[in-house]
């Protein structure tokens, strides 16, 4: 059965709005600072942000991308946060209609979105996000039949795990360190979130997609392979995908695979 427009819109609403908090998430974790207190304010000149300075995405277009006490120039990460929680909960809401799913997976990729934008800028996943993850998502699953918690603590020993092993195995190899812990707590986050099936799929994809956009970025900037490139958002761009289209993209290698001539 099809839902009324405006429940859509109310969720792509929604999920701006909470893209709103995550913006004070990923400005504040980084420093250890309350995403509570104190309210939000120009990192500039301190003017507390009113409400209807804060409305998402809207307010930063009609303020031309400054604030509006000292007239300095807003982060456009600003909207696109808010932009990119909207749609994500929209699909995600599309996808799974008003289901204990739905709520479980939007906290779920809104936690994803904050890791995303710190790794990007500090090259950094906080624990604070990663472990307590890990919990929830292994705790949700006993009330999830579609997940299961055999499923869901196998996603984390074999998230973390996977990781885990091919850390070690670079370093060994190397003689240096390659892969941060955070990306290993990250994997078994989603591991226990999505089950263990998710687990290949997720570094299969991130992998191809980071070798892809690090090789062109070593070639643009004409740098060698010492180029430190943030893996989180690689993987939570896996996670995302696998949320949406996983099972179809699977069989779908599966029958091509299948229908090859040594098949």
């Amino acid at each position: 059965m099809s839902l009324p427009l405006v429940f859509h819109i109310f969720a792509f609403v929604f999920g701006a709005m909470v893209g709103s908090f995550l913006n004070v998430c990923i400005y504040r974790l980084p420093k250890g600072e309350s995403v509570v207190f104190p309210p939000s304010h120009c990192p500039n000149c301190d003017y507390r942000i009113r409400f209807y300075d804060n409305i998402p995405v809207i307010s930063y277009l009609l303020l031309g991308g400054k604030c509006r006490s000292c007239k300095s120039r807003i982060s456009p990460q600003y909207p696109v946060v808010e932009l990119i929680n909207g749609l994500l909960t929209l699909f995600l809401f599309i996808k799974f209609g008003p289901t204990w799913t739905f709520l479980f997976l939007f906290l779920f990729c809104s936690a994803l979105v904050v890791i995303t934008f710190i790794d990007l800028e500090h090259q950094i996943i906080p624990d604070l996000i990663s472990l307590p993850g890990i919990v929830i998502g292994f705790a949700a699953s006993f009330f999830l039949p579609w997940l299961g918690w055999k499923n869901s603590l196998v996603g984390i020993l074999i998230g973390g795990g996977c990781l885990l092993i091919i850390a070690y195995g670079y370093q060994f190899l190397t003689k240096k360190e390659g892969m941060g812990g955070g990306d290993i707590k990250l994997l078994a986050m989603m591991g226990a979130f999505l089950g263990w099936r998710s687990v290949p799929f997720i570094i299969f994809v991130s992998s191809l997609v980071g070798s892809i956009i690090g090789i062109t970025l070593m070639l643009v900037h004409k740098k060698d392979a010492k180029l430190a490139i943030p893996f989180g958002p690689f993987l939570a761009f896996g996670a995302i995908l696998y949320i949406f289209f996983g099972k179809e993209m699977i069989w779908w290698y599966l029958s091509l695979a299948g229908s090859s001539p040594g098949g």
